[in-house]
């Protein structure tokens, strides 16, 4: 009986051992993982906003300290639908190598850096990219004075690719799919690359093709250089968040839909006041005049309106920042609303 006793007593003693264990480990999980974004953010006053240091367009810091750029106004959007206010918003550069790691941290609320959408990058590093607010691919900018119109005819040329990206892969799996060599001269961050090219270290410069638009600014004479109309891969660019907090998911998502749906339904920063009065149950439904989807988020009815009055549409994000009417003069391409020969979709606000 003793015996028994005893073992009985140890059995219970481990069994409980195990047990704190397990909720140990629960508690770090859960710890790592807090659901608390929305709060925590409330709480500071701003959002913090991982962005690029500086890719003109998309993120960029004038000499007052003033940022811009499409990137940037996609964290102003995510600080209008939350604070009614879209300056409340802290940027922080981070470059290629720390960006995902920073999330990870919680030294930014979200990153909005020009960064795609992979299978491995959510996995890997738990993250979530929240949708897609950019449709990307890998392009080539030569010199034009090469006379070069595609891609096909770059087989043996020397060209500077940024090391351990998305880029250097698909430049690999482009040339090997169609036969051709290439030297490949890799360099760890953009400033060296860009210098390289622009030195005549390499022929060409591979990488988003929305970055190449951007870099041929910073080059002493752009109009000396094209690129080309090759796209050789897919690269949908999105913010990205942590994993395990689908509040702050859901809000970040829906920003950018609501700026896609403001769009297509006509509503802009111009007219957003006429819109609150509309009695179309679509735009009742965005403004806030219909329904409660901005209180099931954790947001005001108005949500969506604070958004457009502030920073606008999709559209006008787009226009003002990389369209043909500003200095980088992107065509809309894939980035066309759905209804207009793109591929921009947005699930409806219902």
């Amino acid at each position: 009986m003793a015996i028994f006793s005893r073992t009985f007593r140890s059995g219970l003693l481990l069994g409980l051992l195990v047990a704190l264990i397990v909720a140990a480990g629960a508690f770090i999980t859960l710890d790592r993982y807090d659901t608390q974004t929305l709060k925590r953010t409330v709480k500071r006053g701003a959002v913090n906003c991982g962005v690029n240091a500086g890719l003109p367009g998309f993120s960029n810091k004038d000499a007052n300290g003033n940022w811009s750029g499409f990137d940037v106004d996609i964290c102003r959007a995510v600080a209008a639908a939350v604070f009614d206010d879209a300056t409340k918003v802290n940027f922080i550069p981070l470059d290629t190598n720390q960006r995902f790691k920073e999330l990870q941290n919680r030294k930014v609320d979200i990153l909005s850096r020009n960064s795609t959408w992979s299978m491995s990058r959510e996995v890997d590093y738990d993250l979530t990219f929240a949708a897609v607010s950019y449709y990307d691919g890998e392009g080539f900018m030569v010199r034009r004075a090469r006379n070069v119109d595609s891609a096909l005819e770059l087989g043996g040329t020397r060209i500077c690719v940024q090391s351990d990206t998305t880029t250097q892969l698909n430049l690999a799996d482009y040339f090997r799919v169609n036969n051709m060599t290439y030297d490949e001269m890799k360099f760890g961050n953009i400033g060296e690359l860009l210098k390289a090219y622009e030195a005549g270290q390499c022929d060409v410069l591979t990488t988003d093709t929305s970055q190449l638009y951007a870099y041929r600014q910073n080059l002493a004479k752009p109009d000396d250089h094209v690129i080309l109309a090759d796209i050789i891969s897919k690269e949908p660019l999105a913010p990205v968040v942590r994993q395990r907090d689908d509040q702050w998911m859901l809000i970040v998502k829906w920003a950018v839909y609501a700026m896609l749906n403001a769009e297509e339904l006509g509503v802009t920063s111009k007219n957003i006041d006429e819109a609150l009065k509309s009695k179309k149950p679509d735009v009742m439904r965005l403004v806030g005049t219909e329904g409660t989807y901005g209180e099931e988020l954790g947001l005001t009815k108005d949500w969506a309106a604070r958004i457009i009055r502030h920073v606008g549409n999709y559209g006008e994000v787009y226009e003002r920042n990389v369209g043909l009417g500003s200095k980088l003069g992107i065509p809309r391409g894939l980035n066309q609303l759905w209804n207009a020969g793109g591929i921009q979709y947005a699930p409806p606000i219902r």
